[in-house]
């Protein structure tokens, strides 16, 4: 062998850092770069030994890190979902029983599709090797759950899990679903993906605090049933009992969930389902009220979105893995993963940090508000209970119009169309008998002009009013109605009102569909990754949508004023302040009776969001006492098993310790912060936990000693906060 190309060892390393930290960092960029360093000219096959070389030094570093694992028996089955985050699951003895002893959160991308190489007429390259990590669900297992939900068809390969339809008149939770304002909650005949791409995205579940649990690819398809399900029961086979699972469409899905092959044993552990925090601003008000995390008990300010937070960073992978093969593809998503999760933990201690001094200020604000809201109002805590439950007994006892009563409330609608018909035709023959009476005899052109435009309007109108009458004709002959009502008549006046209330729900589901898309394209308006030229189009759709929601208020305001009796007209300044979209199907299906009661008035209703917001707060504040205990007791014990550790191999196997010893100084940096931070949480001013071990008092100079410079950080923080601030003030400016 005479090799002319040569990689050291040093250079892997910096490039898997590189890539690691800066998903984007291609190997086609390092080739690049590396040319340019040596000043050479660069050539495409360098990628393919670059790409060689790379995989080598991973599957070295595989095997260091499968033989560190063995000496710290961390080899055992499902170790790394145990003990991945220590927050979550370093479980104390005598600690306090939370209301959901896990919580986790799942949802799809199709960001991270691969093409299938067979497209292009080539054949595909193959590749024996497999995953490395455990993170991976095969197909096999998923494809297990194929069959699993309720509406699908054991003949047919459509993974079809949404709700079989029923009659609206038997079931009224039907009448507020919002299973269909989701695509991924749509049957698969909406959702089928090109085949283009062999694997269409990513399925993947997270815990609170964002460390990537489990992931399975989504092949040729959607999000189907089989991926959310697959994910779950290995969660519940790991974790146990009481445990909680927010997907941006729960509350379809648990359905889906209990028809399941183990959804009896999902029942008995205490699962349960919701929606996050995000997508529930986007589901109907009934839905919230039982699917929203702040209306569940024991969630605390469990948001529920953090798969988004992974998507966001994961996103960056697209460009280098779309025509990969299938073990490059996972060996990409796997570094990504790993240091995605040693990043999470690295920060750990800063998001208990900030979650324990906001759920503190959110206490102190809340409980402020409130005591002057309950003088004021004269309320006690049971009375927000009491409205909750009040606007959900409302909510299930809405029922649409039966069937023959919706054909009578669109014949009343066909009548006043017929009406109005009519009169466009008498408009129409009286302006053609008038047309001549005011041009001069001798304009032959203006004659000829004048009854063109009289014919074309007669014409027109008596077409109109033809397809009226046989439109009226048909609905009598489905009622059978022999005598036509007359507008005006009992009958007709029976059924006006559900006519005038039908346009009155059309002008509002317009602005609320034009409020919606409001307020997601500005969301995607502060995307880190949307372009200079689609935040321009962004900027004048948002400019277009600001005038038709205008129009649209005015619209709604007109049909709400037909009403009787009339409701209240809403303004800009209305829609801004709506705590929920949900709110609008209050508007929606309100009716007279309860426009007096307490908890539909808007005072009341803002009173009670308060309360529960409150409630969450303490919730939090009760989890994260316990979280803070589990990490300072899991810094405690590593420290003490990675020193004996240390101190085996040192005689066994030198060149292992050392190995461990270089990881350990990184992960005991760490620690040193984390062990800072948890002591500025205890010293913080309404602090109610207490510390993970009564004899660790000297673990902290342990640590810090020899890794950290605490002044440092301090100065890194007084730093930050003043870049915060400093955004603030030209945010105001600008």
């Amino acid at each position: 062998m005479y090799p002319t190309i040569a990689i050291s060892l040093h250079t892997l390393a910096a490039f898997r850092q590189c890539h690691r930290a800066c998903p984007r960092f291609s190997i086609q960029a390092q080739c690049r770069t590396l040319c340019f360093l040596h000043d050479i000219p660069y050539r495409p096959y360098l990628n393919t030994q670059f790409s060689a070389a790379y995989d080598i030094y991973l599957e070295i570093i595989h095997h260091v890190d499968q033989r560190l694992k063995a000496a710290l028996k961390h080899d055992t089955p499902n170790w790394r979902l145990l003990n991945s985050c220590p927050a979550c699951f370093y479980k104390l003895q005598d600690e306090p029983t939370l209301d959901f002893n896990w919580l986790v959160c799942v949802d799809g991308n199709n960001s991270l599709k691969r093409w299938d190489s067979s497209i292009y007429g080539n054949t595909a390259w193959l590749d024996s090797r497999q995953a490395r990590s455990d993170y991976w669900i095969d197909r096999e297992t998923v494809d297990k759950y194929k069959h699993e939900a309720k509406s699908c068809d054991i003949n047919s390969h459509d993974d079809n899990w949404e709700e079989e339809p029923v009659d609206a008149s038997t079931n009224p939770s039907n009448v507020l679903t919002c299973v269909d304002q989701w695509r991924n909650a749509g049957p698969e005949t909406r959702k089928k993906m090109f085949s283009v791409f062999h694997e269409s995205g990513i399925f993947i579940a997270a815990c609170r605090h964002r460390f990537i649990l489990l992931a399975c690819d989504m092949v040729q398809s959607g999000e189907l049933a089989k991926y959310p399900l697959a994910l779950i029961d290995k969660l519940l086979t790991v974790y146990g009992k009481n445990g909680g699972c927010a997907y941006d469409i729960g509350c379809a899905f648990s359905k889906t969930l209990s028809n399941s092959s183990f959804g009896s044993r999902a029942h008995d552990l205490g699962f349960r389902m919701m929606v996050g925090s995000f997508h529930g601003h986007a589901h109907n008000r009934k839905c919230q009220l039982r699917w929203h995390p702040m209306y569940i008990p024991g969630t605390g300010h469990t948001e529920g979105e953090g798969c988004e937070h992974v998507f966001s960073a994961s996103n960056e992978l697209a460009r280098s893995t779309r025509h990969a093969s299938s073990f490059h593809r996972h060996q990409s998503i796997e570094e990504h993963f790993s240091f995605w999760d040693q990043d999470k933990y690295a920060s750990l201690s800063n998001f208990l940090w900030n979650h324990y001094r906001e759920a503190l200020k959110a206490v102190h604000n809340l409980t402020t508000e409130l005591t002057a809201i309950k003088h004021e109002l004269r309320l006690t805590d049971d009375d927000f209970v009491r409205f909750l439950d009040e606007e959900q007994k409302y909510l299930d006892d809405l029922k649409q119009p039966p069937a023959e009563d919706r054909i009578r409330i669109r014949y009343v609608e066909t009548l006043d169309e017929l009406a109005e018909r009519r009169s466009d035709w008498d408009s129409a023959r009286q302006a053609a008998n008038n047309a001549l009476t005011q041009l001069p005899a001798s304009s032959l052109v203006q004659i000829n002009q004048a009854l063109t435009v009289a014919r074309i309007w007669v014409d027109s109108s008596y077409a109109k009013l033809q397809h009226a009458e046989a439109l009226v004709a048909h609905m009598e002959s489905q009622l059978g109605v022999d005598a036509r009502w007359e507008i005006g008549g009992e009958e007709y006046s029976c059924f006006k009102e559900e006519a005038s209330l039908g346009k009155y729900r059309a002008a509002l589901n317009d602005l609320e569909r034009l409020v919606v898309m409001r307020l997601f394209e500005l969301s995607k308006l502060s995307l880190s990754g949307t372009g200079y030229k689609l935040r321009q189009q962004i900027s004048k759709a948002l400019q277009r949508r600001s005038e038709a929601i205008r129009k649209a208020i005015a619209h709604y305001n007109v049909q709400a004023v037909a009403l009787n009796p009339p409701r209240d007209k809403i303004s800009w300044k209305d829609i801004a302040d709506y705590t929920f979209l949900g709110e609008f199907d209050l508007l929606r299906h309100s009716r007279s009776d309860v426009r007096s009661d307490d908890w539909a008035k808007p005072a009341y209703r803002e009173a009670t969001s308060k309360y529960f917001k409150l409630l969450c707060a303490r919730e939090e504040i009760t989890r994260l006492n316990v979280e803070i205990r589990r990490l300072r007791t899991a810094i405690y014990d590593e420290e003490l098993q990675a020193t004996a550790v240390i101190c085996d191999l040192s005689g066994s196997d030198p060149l292992l310790a050392s190995e461990l010893k270089r990881q350990w100084r990184s992960r005991a940096a760490i620690n040193a912060v984390h062990v800072y931070r948890l002591d500025q949480i205890g010293s913080l001013t309404g602090f109610s936990g207490v510390r993970g071990r009564e004899d660790i008092d000297d673990i902290q100079a342990i640590i810090m000693s020899d890794y950290v410079d605490m002044d440092a950080i301090d100065r890194e923080e007084f730093g930050r906060a003043t870049e915060d601030i400093a955004d603030y003030l030209q945010s105001i400016v600008d």
